[in-house]
């Protein structure tokens, strides 16, 4: 089963290469962090389970998509998936984990402080956990499927209302990256010049969904055709952990029960 649009990257569509290699390389940054019981909110279809699934005593994965997780149960017998629409975690108990992941989740999420306060509460005392989500600053058009996207002040302020030891970092890009970054902004204008009475922010995110996928789509494909070689080759070690988070692609959160 494939729920993958453009909001949900592939590692079998060529021209998602760089965004799947940019969602995958939270998972390996938080290799470090890895330990004990570990859980996953929003896991999706398993990018990175293989990965971290060897580096924890017991890995737990949650996402609202029932068939994904059927078809993730048939390929690992050896971690428990919950089906489940959040927040609350009506599924977890309090206390249960050494480490909470959740990449590019509360960008999607209406209730976002509730989304971390239920964090705070499955975390063991002194786990940790480890979030991604886009920088707004570095957005380049409205994306219909997020709820709401943060500046590193708004995420770092909102996490210090549910913790008390809060780090942000960022994720960047190296030369090849931002290569790719400003070939596809330039793309993207192109595109929304036409956009003249702004209906990407005005009109209901369901209304633009589609219009939103297809034209996203459109536009890697694109990218590839003119520059197939950068598109190819980017890889997850052209991401890099940054401490300016501010300037970073993605907003990488680190907080402490």
């Amino acid at each position: 089963m494939s729920v993958y649009t453009t909001e949900i990257a592939s590692d079998q569509i060529a021209s998602d290469n760089p965004i799947h290699q940019r969602l995958l390389k939270a998972y390996y940054l938080a290799e470090d962090f890895v330990k004990g019981d570990l859980l996953e909110i929003g896991c999706g279809e398993g990018r990175g389970i293989a990965l971290l699934k060897g580096k924890s005593d017991s890995y737990t994965a949650v996402d609202k998509i029932a068939g994904v997780l059927e078809a993730l149960k048939q390929k690992y017998n050896d971690v428990t998936f919950i089906q489940d629409n959040i927040p609350p975690f009506s599924k977890i108990e309090s206390d249960s984990y050494d480490v909470v992941i959740s990449f590019q989740v509360i960008e999607h999420i209406k209730k976002d402080k509730q989304f971390l306060e239920e964090i705070h509460r499955v975390l063991k005392p002194g786990g940790k956990a480890l979030l991604t989500t886009p920088n707004i600053k570095k957005t380049l058009t409205r994306n219909p499927w997020h709820i709401r996207e943060y500046t590193a002040e708004q995420l770092e302020q909102l996490a210090k209302e549910v913790f008390t030891k809060v780090e942000m970092k960022g994720v960047a890009g190296n030369d090849k990256v931002m290569e790719y970054y400003e070939m596809n902004k330039k793309s993207v204008q192109k595109i929304t010049r036409f956009d003249i009475f702004n209906l990407q922010y005005r009109l209901p995110a369901s209304l633009l969904r589609i219009p939103y996928d297809l034209l996203n789509r459109l536009n890697r494909n694109k990218l590839k055709d003119s520059n197939d070689s950068l598109v190819n080759d980017i890889h997850h070690s052209d991401y890099l952990l940054t401490d300016d988070a501010d300037k970073a692609l993605d907003l990488f959160l680190i907080v402490e029960k």
